[in-house]
């Protein structure tokens, strides 16, 4: 009793002292006029958006991925039941832009019937990467679902390291993000090292690009093409800044730039500045280092994609993959309209550049990559539709490994250690787990795609055409998705060529299935 005597005074006291304060302070005016009691409306702002995650919003409401999003890449991930019971949750009948995917009754390909048909499906791209341009170094991607771009420094050395296992695990390429090629980066997993417009990894002590250190960089380390980011929809046209709390000595020696100090990316490449002196640069890299080299970029002026593909038509020069990304953003932070209004979203900006290059008859010369929210089978086999032959996943596979979706990523408090620097929150992330989950997540979205695409009738994700999918308008009426988007009969399809050698190895690795045997009076 004679603690709770002590006690009680001293809340007392604790609550005369933050009242007197709330009182005395000319910054918050709820505060002066409702001391103590008005902290309550900024603890609940502080944690509302747990409350509507886990409380308040339905399954379909939560953005950027709603609850029935992650709820099947989580469960994809622990290789747990991803199946969804008594019917969709959607208003499909009400939801303009809604997109249905239209099965056939006899189709080319015959699924097998078996429980655990395509789990281990590989699933390689329909097109060589760097074939058509006759690159020392081309390659066919074995899997058509890759991680994106996320930098050492946006996500912890834990975060990437899980990514890069879990690439080497399910047999895709993992994108290093601008930031470097980390120690983080080295675990098993093939790469794509892209370049920035700071250079990182592959620059000089004056921040000047350096050819020698780049060709350096990609002999000691599993590298399978280049791709030079232009843009991304997270941040299109702008910088970025990583403060110098955040550059630490790995950081530094990654990127190869000062530690602690603020590390600062132009808007700029300052190696090109225009379609020509890039193609120039392009087939400069791609020389000297035999690899493919590519580009990434979020869509707003076409005018870039026209010059670009009309030079690249009439000069013999030409990038040998792009990656369009969508303006749905992703873990880059930018201001808050950027990321909510500037670049078109992934549909839109994928389909006006695939028209322009179609319309220069460069689109079977071309590997088309989309970024921006793909790591979903509905939305990745529109993008294949359109004319995709790979796809990137990030934030889904940073769900794969933990995220909660707590939209952190810019704060350095990520509290599952994800994207984060700090020690103490990364190390709650366990690489050598989250890692196979990763790699669960991938195999199953890939054996999700190859399931579509035979109930599509044909063998592989890369050959759904067009014609397979219908937009909604509204209750009463769709639109093939050729119309919607302004497509001529064959494109979103590779060359003929492509096709037949895809639909080769996908019918030798994977059988085809079948039935019970007839009955005497069946015909046909």
């Amino acid at each position: 009793m004679s603690w709770a005597r002590r006690a009680v005074p001293a809340a007392v006291a604790a609550v005369a002292a933050l009242a007197a304060r709330d009182l005395l302070q000319r910054d918050h005016a709820l505060l002066r006029n409702f001391p103590v009691l008005g902290r309550a409306r900024y603890l609940l702002e502080s944690i509302g958006p747990e409350l509507r995650q886990y409380i308040v919003a339905g399954n379909n409401e939560e953005r950027p991925f709603t609850r029935d999003q992650r709820r099947w890449v989580y469960a994809s991930a622990k290789q747990e039941n991803n199946y969804f019971g008594f019917g969709t949750d959607n208003d499909i009948e009400y939801t303009p832009g809604y997109p249905i995917i239209k099965h056939r009754t006899f189709g080319r390909a015959v699924p097998p019937s078996s429980p655990g048909a395509a789990h281990d499906v590989t699933l390689p791209c329909a097109k060589v990467l760097g074939a058509a341009r006759g690159r020392a170094r081309a390659f066919r991607p074995e899997s058509v679902v890759n991680i994106s771009g996320m930098s050492f420094g946006s996500l912890s050395g834990n975060a990437v390291e899980a990514l890069n296992r879990g690439a080497a695990l399910a047999g895709c390429l993992q994108n290093t993000g601008e930031g470097g090629l980390s120690p983080y980066h080295r675990n098993g997993g093939d790469l794509i090292f892209q370049i920035g417009t700071a250079y990182f990894g592959c620059r000089d002590d004056r921040g000047r690009f350096d050819l020698a250190r780049l060709k350096d960089l990609v002999a000691g380390a599993p590298v399978r093409a280049l791709e030079i980011k232009l843009s991304q929809g997270a941040k299109p046209s702008l910088g970025g800044l990583l403060p110098a709390a955040k550059v630490s000595a790995e950081i530094a020696a990654t990127r190869g730039i000062p530690m602690g100090r603020d590390c600062v990316s132009p808007s700029r490449h300052a190696e090109f500045s225009d379609c020509d002196s890039l193609l120039d640069w392009v087939e400069l890299l791609a020389a000297e280092t035999g690899l493919p080299v590519g580009i990434k970029s979020a869509v707003g002026d076409l005018g870039f994609w026209e010059e670009l593909t009309t030079l690249m038509r009439d000069t013999g020069r030409g990038v040998d993959f792009v990656t369009v990304d969508g303006g749905e953003g992703g873990t880059g932070a930018a201001p808050l309209i950027f990321t909510d209004s500037v670049s078109l979203p992934f549909q839109q900006g994928f389909s006006r550049v695939y028209r322009v290059f179609a319309e220069r008859d460069l689109h079977e010369r071309v590997v088309f990559v989309g970024g921006g929210k793909l790591g979903l089978p509905d939305n990745a086999v529109v993008a294949f539709a359109l004319g995709a032959d790979l796809v990137n996943v990030g934030r889904e596979a940073m769900l794969a490994i933990g995220c909660v979706q707590a939209q952190k990523c810019h704060t350095d408090t990520c509290p599952t250690g994800v994207a984060t620097q700090n020690p103490w929150l990364a190390r709650g992330l366990d690489p050598a787990r989250k890692s196979v989950r990763a790699a669960n997540y991938v195999r199953t979205l890939r054996r999700d795609l190859v399931k579509v695409a035979e109930a599509c009738g044909v063998e592989h994700p890369g050959l759904i055409d067009t014609g397979a999918v219908e937009i909604l308008d509204g209750r009463t009426a769709s639109t093939p998705l050729d119309r919607v988007y302004g497509y001529r009969p064959g494109w979103g399809l590779p060359s003929a060529a492509d096709r037949a050698e895809i639909i080769r190895l996908m019918t030798a690795e994977a059988p085809q299935g079948g039935s019970a045997p007839p009955s005497p009076t069946a015909v046909g």
